[in-house]
């Protein structure tokens, strides 16, 4: 009974609009609106659309090269990555950087830089908006003596030779 109340009521109110308006004039106004809404978005200029750029860098170690000095050499690796795609691209908000070292055929990323724009500008310093992955220098073969991982190396494969004469 309540939907035959309210569909009275609506048809009620079109008829008074109608009769009080004019059946043309409310189709003018109608019209009018869609002319109306093209030319404003012809008119205005579309937005912007920022975005975070991502740059994945790897560099190969050189000979005699610690971790201290290949970790300052992907600082500045990442630095010129950033303010190169911050002065490519204007569009860019944010940028994200992450540095991998190869070493001894061992691969691993070693920091990632991630900074926006105005923090770059105001501080364009990657030791500030850097994260270091600590197992990157175990995962490179940079902690510990590398002799005694291929001492290890050997000492293993000498027992799988003793134990190949033994079955024999």
């Amino acid at each position: 009974m309540s939907t035959d109340i309210s569909f009275q009521s609506k048809t009620y109110l079109m008829s008074w609009l109608v009769n009080k308006i004019g059946f043309a004039r409310i189709l003018v106004v109608l019209a009018a609106g869609i002319p109306l809404w093209f030319v404003t978005e012809m008119l205005t200029p579309s937005l912007a659309k920022a975005y975070t750029a991502r740059v994945d860098l790897a560099i190969d170690t050189l000979v005699g090269e610690n971790y201290n000095t290949i970790l300052r050499r992907a600082e500045a690796v990442a630095r010129t990555a950033v303010q190169r795609n911050f002065d490519k691209d204007i569009l860019v908000t944010d940028i994200s950087v992450i540095v991998s070292v190869q070493h001894q055929g061992a691969i691993a990323p070693i920091l990632e830089l991630d900074v926006s724009r105005p923090r770059w500008r105001n501080n364009p310093d990657p030791q500030r908006w850097a994260k270091y992955f600590k197992a990157a220098k175990a995962l490179l073969y940079f902690q510990g003596n590398l002799n005694s991982i291929e001492d290890s190396k050997s000492v293993g494969n000498e027992e799988q030779k003793q134990e190949s004469l033994i079955t024999e």
